[in-house]
């Protein structure tokens, strides 16, 4: 069976929601200068606050988010005369992104000069979205709206009627103290070592594919090629490194259409974590990947495409010549490798972060990974001697990926249900269907039952039997979270919260605690008993959300004083349940644009972008009853920072109860 690359290209629905600030640290302005009847030059300048920077449109991919135009109309009522051009710029190496960004500081000035198509036009209308940072980045929408003659500019837009308006203003609250949100920026300790986290996981994936029917059999081969087909030796071992180089490469070069839909959406990893139907789809793809493993069909790119590579890689020669033999590879490896590859697409989406980014550093550690043994035994060809013989070991490494293929398509599903509130598979469930799911792999390892493409049935290795107890290890510590024995903190944040269980529980909060799933009520609640308010934006789908709950709410530092001495409010950003009809209207934005609230995460999710700059989850606040910020935010941290965290603002409302 045919099967081409559907994963790299099918997602990323785009949502974007743009974020607001009431002091916007950048003050725009236009200018048009006429220099023809039918040729405009457009000006756009900004005044940037002290220690704030925006970013150039050119600036180096994989870190901040670069300035971008959009002409509307452009081609219809008139054409962009070349680039938009920039003034001076400032060039700096981020540490945090390890690229050189470029920025401007105090002012920046972009001319962008047009033709008109048609004489009639007099107006324009532009979007600029960009990001400005200083410890913070807050990513902003600016709408101009340009009258080429000086006459003014006749607004077209859709104008609101007053029931969304008045809703709309209901969604904007008068914050004091909001400058802490942005000192010291959101404190979130997770970002920083997620991408060595996702790197790590690309090479462990592309150390299993190194031990595929697929790939194995490959190394010798291609090593003996490199150190037998040259004359020189050396010459030899630095063919074998640009071919291991090429590898790395290919699978770099395969992430970076991700970048293209991610340049742009703020919220592009809520919008995969929590689309319903593209979860769904997910869970269809990882079925008909393990079934592969399985061995009931194979998954292959067109065999032409592996001909043509080939045939390329022999006439051109040198190091062109051997690329194409690295392309050939991975095209003819595809049936073994594509399935990790679209494991390694399925993590990504559920970690933290710049989605693209994440890919990028997962899909280098993979090809990393598929890259040493080529080198690496090119340059000792004695160690190819202690490579073990190909045989019946690699289906059995095929068998055990269809099962985690397997077991993490059920992650998938669960996250459709979650976000859907369809009820279906609570958290007993799920684990449930691990069970039975590592059960069968257990069976399966110790030889007690086989698929139809095993090989004759042999004696047990050593290394099939330790897998084995392994699996039999971690079903037990399935079972025992089950039955509530234990709360499975390695797989904190994998399966739906404790809370969403077949059986009927006090709270649909976390851990049981009380919650207000609605701001203005947990507000009243606040202010009826004078406590201050912990502020939840969470998600149903949202991995590091449960992590926090189940990790850090737990501790027994810190769940006393989120029992006894803060309201909890959790608003879920991802809740796909339609707000009743009387509830639901349209927000317009500064900026123009407007944007239908019809679902509860929906409102919650626009809530927490106009009133506090952020579109992540977790996103923790803490307020007093009278909506007084008491603290900076935070998201990801550990159990001591969030304890002092909730005790800082504890003291802060006892200071303000005495003035």
């Amino acid at each position: 069976m045919r099967f081409l690359v559907l994963f790299l290209g099918l997602f990323f629905f785009n949502t974007t929601i743009f974020a607001q600030t009431d002091e916007n640290p950048a003050v725009w302005s236009h200018e048009v200068h006429k220099l023809s009847d039918t040729e405009y030059e457009l000006v756009f300048k900004a005044k940037i606050m002290d220690g704030w920077h925006v970013y150039s449109q050119y600036t180096a991919e994989g870190g901040s988010l670069p300035s971008e135009f959009t002409f509307e109309q452009a081609g219809e009522d008139y054409e962009l005369v070349g680039k938009t051009e920039e003034s001076e710029t400032i060039k700096e190496y981020s540490e945090i992104f390890e690229v050189e960004e470029t920025f401007f500081k105090g002012e920046a000035t972009f001319t962008q000069k047009i033709k008109l198509l048609d004489p009639e036009v007099n107006q324009i209308s532009v979007n600029l979205f960009y990001q400005i940072c200083k410890e913070v980045c807050l990513p902003v929408d600016e709408y101009f709206q340009i009258s080429l003659d000086g006459s003014g500019f006749v607004s077209e837009e859709t104008s609101l009627d007053e029931r969304s308006v008045a809703l709309g203003e209901s969604l904007k609250v008068d914050l004091k103290n909001k400058q802490l949100l942005n000192q010291g920026g959101v404190t979130d300790s997770e970002g920083k070592s997620n991408l060595w986290v996702i790197f790590g996981l690309g090479f462990i994936g592309g150390l299993i594919a190194l031990l595929t029917p697929c790939v194995f059999p490959m190394i010798p081969l291609t090593v003996s090629f490199f150190t037998k087909q040259t004359q020189n030796k050396s010459k030899g071992i630095g063919n074998a490194l640009l071919y291991g180089l090429f590898i790395v490469l290919i699978y770099f070069l395969l992430s970076l259409p991700f970048h293209l839909f991610n340049s742009v959406d703020s919220q592009i990893l809520n919008t995969i974590a929590t689309n319903i139907w593209l979860n769904v789809f997910f869970f269809v793809i990882f079925v008909f990947f393990a079934f592969s493993f399985f061995g009931y069909y194979e998954l292959t790119l067109p065999s032409s495409w592996a001909n043509k590579m080939d045939s390329a890689s022999s006439k051109v020669g040198g190091g062109l010549g051997i690329f194409f033999m690295a392309l050939t590879l991975a095209i003819v490896s595809f049936s073994c490798t594509g399935p990790i590859l679209g494991g390694l697409l399925g993590s990504t989406t559920l970690a933290e972060g710049n989605v693209a980014t994440n890919l990028t550093s997962g899909m280098v550690g993979f090809g990393l990974a598929l890259a040493l043994p080529f080198a690496l035994f090119a340059m000792f060809p004695a160690w190819l001697n202690s490579l073990p013989k190909s045989g019946g070991w690699m289906t059995t490494v095929k068998v055990v990926l269809g099962f985690l293929e397997l077991a993490l398509a059920f992650k998938f599903l669960s996250n459709a249900d979650l976000v859907g509130n369809w009820g279906i598979f609570k958290r007993e469930i799920f684990l449930g269907i691990w069970v039975v799911l590592f059960i069968l792999m257990t069976l399966y390892l110790f030889g007690i039952f086989r698929f139809p493409h095993d090989g004759p049935k042999k004696n047990l290795s050593p290394a099939r039997k330790l897998t084995g107890l392994l699996s039999f290890a971690f079903t037990l510590y399935l079972i025992l979270g089950l039955f509530n024995i234990s709360n499975l903190k390695l797989l904190s944040g994998f399966p739906p919260p404790s809370f969403y269980s077949v059986v009927e529980t006090e709270s649909d909060c976390p851990l049981g605690l009380d919650c207000y799933k609605d701001f203005e009520e947990g507000v009243a609640y606040a202010q009826e008993v004078n406590k201050p308010i912990l502020l939840d934006f969470t998600g149903w789908a949202c991995v590091n959300c449960r992590k926090m709950e189940e990790n850090v709410w737990s501790d027994s530092k810190v769940y006393p004083i989120l029992k006894e001495d803060y309201v909890l409010i959790s608003l879920y950003v991802d809740d796909r349940k339609e707000l009743p009809e009387s509830e639901q209207f349209d927000f317009k934005y500064d900026s123009g644009r407007i944007k239908s609230i019809e679902t509860i995460g929906q409102k919650w999710g626009t809530f927490q972008t106009i009133n506090f700059n952020a579109a992540s989850q977790p996103y923790y606040v803490l307020l007093s009853p009278q909506l007084e910020i008491l603290n900076e935010a935070v998201q990801y941290v550990d159990v001591e920072t969030y304890e002092e965290w909730l005790k800082s603002g504890l003291e802060k409302h006892h200071l303000s109860m005495n003035k």
